[in-house]
């Protein structure tokens, strides 16, 4: 019996027949929905669908629910407003770890269920707030999918549809139509996109490419996390300045390191000036004076790639800098696909703390203001309260170019003078272990991985960093020094209260 036929059958007269669709916004979730239900009420079945919207920011997918059943004796059907656990025919996921919450929803199961799912990642919210590396594991999702659905249809649908110049939802409905997953003809699912009037052409497209795809079946190769690639050095960077600081890496340190160096010092570019990349050299330098090919420069190669985090950082002017750019702007067009002649408006949420705003003041006023409560507990009342600005408005635009144009203010702010400082306390921390600890001094550098982000995100990970930092004297003089230090990152990591660092620290201290 063929896939069609099989589909069918499972349509029982008295039974309606569920599909379940997961997508994010911009991913065209609504408009498939529409699509689905119009091809079903076009082959003479009644159709119904419901949406539940998911929490703002990507912390969860709009989940829609579709019920349809074959016209019986002029009768219009009771159908559900919401899908059961173990009761839905075909989920439609449009990205992979949606995927793998269908199967924890209770909405994939293996003796009904057909998945259609896109391979693509799009990271949540909860994995990009968290120090460390938060991403989730794909492949766990590819082998839960195994045992836990009748069968699976799952290709990178995300690409397709962007090389071809539509939204994912296109492609969705041509998996749909490849997989068999409905008993309706090819043509029909074509006269649904044709009659929708808009983006027809490359909506057909994505529609044909991915149902040819479907129809092979099976699950594309999934990878656990992408390698990470780091350009060579380059033998010319075309500026004298820039060429000053390829010869230092070239000079002055060893060959493993170049590439990491030259990100770098790219960053750091980016984020100040030449001289800055300059400064940079100068501490990844002190490190490898440090530094051996018996250890092959580990030391060296954690503060090439630590270093710049810690330069880089975020305040209000990197901010207002990124948001401003040419670049920004035209891959945000692209994104949504905006039309030459369509006129895009941003809207930036923006909740700067004091903490922000008198870090941009210069060093000794800022540091007056925060000695002096009453005058920080006033501005903080100014100005921690969100704000939306519309970067298409010319206000606001200027408001945010002036303020990314301070890059040549920020070596005289209190926020840079506080960030200089803690960076020479932590390197001070490491330097003093590599030459009795080298292990130690390694994992030291690496533990900075636990700050990252902006405002609220940035402090809860300076705070565990600090704590960290604040064992490494105990553990001196411990030939297990590294495996305990490694032990506090990841106790950090675990959760944002610190519950299970606060343990890690306890033990620590009894040994």
């Amino acid at each position: 019996m063929d896939d069609l036929a099989r589909s069918t059958e499972t349509l029982a007269a008295d039974r309606p027949f569920g599909i379940a669709i997961l997508a994010m916004g911009g991913q065209g979730g609504g408009v498939l929905t529409d699509w689905i239900v119009a091809l079903a009420e076009s082959q003479g079945w009644h159709a119904q669908s419901t949406s539940i919207a998911g929490v703002a920011q990507r912390t969860g997918a709009t989940l829609y629910y579709i019920e349809m059943l074959k016209a019986r004796d002029g009768l219009r059907p009771i159908l559900s407003l919401m899908p059961s656990p173990g009761d839905v025919d075909v989920v439609v996921a449009a990205e992979w770890i949606e995927a793998g919450r269908s199967v924890l929803r209770g909405l994939v199961t293996p003796d009904k269920t057909l998945l259609v799912a896109s391979t693509h990642r799009a990271y949540a919210v909860s994995e990009k707030e968290k120090p460390g590396d938060a991403i989730a594991d794909p492949v766990a999702v590819t082998e839960a999918l195994g045992v836990a659905a009748r069968r699976v249809v799952a290709f990178d649908m995300e690409a397709l549809a962007q090389r071809l110049g539509t939204v994912i939802s296109a492609a969705l409905f041509g998996a749909l139509a490849g997989a068999n997953a409905l008993p309706f003809p090819r043509e029909a699912y074509v006269a649904v996109i044709r009659a929708g009037g808009r983006g027809v052409e490359p909506s057909l497209k994505a529609f044909e490419a991915a149902a040819a795809h479907a129809s092979q079946g099976g699950v594309a190769p999934i990878e656990r996390a992408r390698a990470k690639r780091l350009d060579a050095l380059p033998l010319t960077a075309g500026h004298p300045l820039l060429e000053r600081l390829l010869a230092r890496i070239r000079g002055e340190f060893p060959d493993p390191a170049h590439a990491l160096l030259y990100a770098g010092v790219r960053r750091l570019t980016d984020f100040q000036d030449a001289d800055y990349a300059d400064e940079y050299l100068d501490r990844v330098g002190r490190m490898a004076k440090l530094d051996n090919s018996a250890h092959g420069w580990a030391l060296t190669g954690a503060a090439a790639k630590y270093i710049a985090v810690a330069m880089a950082y975020d305040d209000i002017i990197r901010i207002a800098d990124l948001k401003t750019r040419g670049s920004r702007f035209d891959r945000v067009r692209r994104e949504v696909r905006a039309a030459p002649n369509q006129i895009l408006y941003m809207t930036e949420f923006m909740h700067p703390r004091a903490e922000e705003i008198v870090g941009t003041f210069p060093r000794g006023l800022g540091q007056w203001i925060e000695n002096h409560r009453g005058a920080f507990r006033f501005i903080d009342r100014l100005v921690n309260k969100g704000r939306r600005i519309r970067t298409g408005t010319i206000s606001a635009f200027l408001m945010l170019y002036f303020l990314g144009g301070m890059r040549g203010w920020r070596r005289r702010t209190l926020r840079h003078a506080q960030e200089r400082a803690h960076l020479e306390r932590w390197l001070d921390i490491a330097a003093a272990q590599a030459a009795g600890n080298y292990a130690l001094a390694v994992e030291i550098l690496n533990a900075r991985r636990l700050v990252k982000g902006y405002s609220d995100t940035h402090a809860r990970g300076l705070s565990k960093f600090d704590r960290v930092m604040a064992a490494a004297p105990l553990l001196t003089n411990r030939a297990d020094g590294a495996r305990w230090m490694r032990l506090l990152v990841a106790s950090a990591l675990q959760d944002e209260a610190g519950t299970d660092l606060d343990g890690t620290l306890k033990t620590i201290a009894t040994l």
